[in-house]
């Protein structure tokens, strides 16, 4: 298969003039017959990699999946790109599923998803016999290490889809594994002889912010007042937050629906299903809700409690922006939060909860950082970022200036010491900020010199500058259940050296950058924001009245492209990134005449 012959499927199918960096080398190694181990960043068309192979090879190519929802998404994209696709689960009656069967064993099924507990059914493993299987795709491939964050045991039960298959090319799949990681499902799998493309982890479209726990209700619903009708996700803690936010957000103007483990499938499935097809812009979650999720265009991902791992936290926060478009990430963070984690932690045994505690002291530390944000995410995965500033989180957007800190950074060290080097940082701010909280007088701790002794920071502040005094070394976190603060000893040495001291300290972190309106994006972009609209409500009832999600249609990016190059006619819209044969002939009239007219009521600029 000649690369012009690629470059023809891939325009024909998915109606793109050229690949992303790294597929055609993945593409071209399946081709040849070889496993291969894919690890690329969400967004980086993994789906693509084994896609368009299916087509190439002929015969049927086996997707294992682990939602029945992203089956669902996958298969009706597919279609609309007039690939023949299907899927085999739970939510099909035995009917359906054996007429499934029947046209896979007929040829006439390029790629079939399954989930990976039907995998492990002798039964179904004797049909895969009788068919013509070409490749083998494992999607979301690190759920078979118990070293990742989201272990799933029925995963393990593909090794013995390996040995039945031993000849059939494997392309395992990821977008978050560490080094670690990636040797475990090389193991697993049995794929010693594969090739690794390691794609890189970054989300350049990503902006990752982390605010203050304080005031975190009235930021949130700030957030989502700035990007109404602009779909979001607000992770939980609990089954109880996810309801509480919900009904609090619904009150506030902004519709959300709440999805949690607690609810029954039926619920569950149909929430998904709104918040997919758009029909509600917010879902309120536990991590419960996610894998599943193959929707292009959430702009917002919040955090609202602290996520277990930055695994977790990557994994979640790369739901927003997978049409590459720009899209927010924001962590409400305090030092308090851990302890909610904790409380699980500490039922663990052995080496998992040696893990666990490493991985929630990793995630404490992110919330902490004064350096790139981007950076720290990307070293947890092995990957390197040229320079020290990413010019895309709150701690590089941020305008800094030098500030003498050397009375404060005097109290806080003194304070550190009075109180006996046993508290964490947010009680030792407490005591400077003449705090009467019952720890506080229990201990004995108003009576202190250094009680109250600061009236000039507030408490976000305070903690900046402890960071920084961390940073210089002056001040040092001792590990434990419960992390304290100490002086070092080159932190006592300054004390007694009177010397000043300045910190690069962010001007003001409460006035975050407001985002752009839909408007100011687009004669950025260079579109027509009225038309994308147009075009945007138009999908809408394309999508409803064909009973797929609206990117099914075409993708926010493709409206985009096709409101700012207005074509007038096929040839012209196929020149446009996302438009195929196939979705010409079955979407293109409808949209050109959208066009037209739009252009016919647009009076002329003089």
């Amino acid at each position: 298969m000649t690369t012009i012959n690629l470059n023809q499927l891939l325009k024909q199918h998915f109606g793109y003039d050229g690949f992303r960096p790294g597929q055609e080398e993945i593409i071209s190694n399946a081709l040849a017959g070889r496993h291969s181990l894919v690890v690329m960043p969400t967004g980086g068309g993994k789906s693509l990699c084994y896609q368009l192979p299916a087509l190439a090879m002929g015969g049927l190519t086996l997707v294992v999946s682990p939602l029945i929802a992203l089956m669902k998404d996958q298969v009706d994209g597919l279609r609309a790109n007039g690939i023949a696709a299907e899927f085999l689960n739970s939510s099909l009656d035995n009917a359906t599923a054996a007429a499934v069967e029947r046209r896979a064993q007929d040829g006439g099924v390029s790629l079939l998803y399954v989930a990976p507990e039907r995998v492990s059914m002798p039964g179904f493993r004797r049909f895969l016999h009788t068919l013509d299987l070409r490749l083998i795709a494992i999607d979301e491939a690190h759920c078979i290490s118990e070293w990742g964050h989201d272990f799933r045991p029925d995963y393990r039960t593909l090794s013995e889809l390996r040995a039945d298959f031993s000849d059939t090319p494997v392309m395992a799949l990821t977008a978050t594994a560490t080094e670690r990681v990636r040797r475990d499902i090389v193991e697993q799998l049995a794929l010693d002889d594969c090739r690794q493309f390691i794609s890189g982890f970054d989300r350049s479209n990503l902006t990752y912010r982390v605010q203050p726990r304080q005031a975190a209700w009235e930021s949130l619903v700030g957030l989502l007042d700035e990007r109404r009708g602009q779909s979001a996700i607000v992770y939980c803690f609990s089954r109880k937050e996810t309801e509480e936010v919900a009904e609090g957000l619904t009150a506030a103007g902004n519709p959300t629906v709440a999805y949690h483990a607690g609810l029954d499938a039926e619920t569950r499935r149909l929430t998904q299903e709104r918040f997919i097809d758009g029909e509600v812009p917010i879902v309120a979650a536990t991590i419960a809700f996610g894998m599943g999720i193959d929707k292009p265009d959430i702009r917002l991902v919040v955090h609202y409690a602290l996520p277990k791992s930055i695994e977790s936290y990557y994994q979640e926060t790369g739901r927003a922006g997978r049409d590459g478009l720009p899209s927010d990430c924001v962590l409400f963070f305090s030092e308090g939060d851990r302890a909610k984690q904790e409380f699980f932690v500490q039922k663990m045994t052995g080496d998992a909860r040696e893990a666990a505690e490493r991985q929630l002291q990793q995630m404490v530390e992110y919330g902490r950082l004064q350096s790139c944000r981007r950076k720290y995410l990307l070293a947890y995965f092995g990957d390197a970022m040229d320079g020290d500033s990413c010019g895309n989180c709150d701690v590089c957007l941020a305008q800094r200036q030098s500030v003498d800190v050397t009375l404060v950074a005097q109290k806080l060290l003194s304070a550190v010491i009075r109180t006996g080097e046993r508290f964490g940082i947010a009680h030792v701010i407490n005591v400077l900020l003449g705090s009467k909280a019952q720890r506080v007088r229990e201990l004995g701790h108003d009576r202190l010199s250094v009680h109250g002794i600061v009236n000039d920071y507030d408490r976000n502040r305070l903690r900046d500058i402890a960071n920084g005094l961390v940073e210089q070394g002056l001040l040092a976190r001792a590990g434990g259940e419960y992390p304290t603060i100490v002086v070092t000893d080159a932190g006592r040495e300054w004390l007694r050296s009177r010397a000043s001291l300045a910190l690069e300290l962010r001007v003001d972190q409460a006035t975050a950058q407001r985002q752009p309106t839909l408007a100011s994006t687009a004669v950025e972009a260079g579109y027509d924001a009225g038309l994308f609209e147009r075009l945007r409500a138009l999908r809408r009832r394309l999508a409803d009245d064909a009973g797929v999600p609206a990117f099914v249609v075409f993708s926010d990016a493709t409206l985009r492209g096709l409101a700012s190059a207005k074509p007038s006619g096929p040839q012209a819209m196929l020149r446009v990134s996302g438009v195929g044969p196939a979705k010409l002939e079955r979407y293109g009239e409808t949209f050109l005449a959208t066009i037209r007219e739009f252009g016919s009521q647009v009076p002329a600029k003089m």
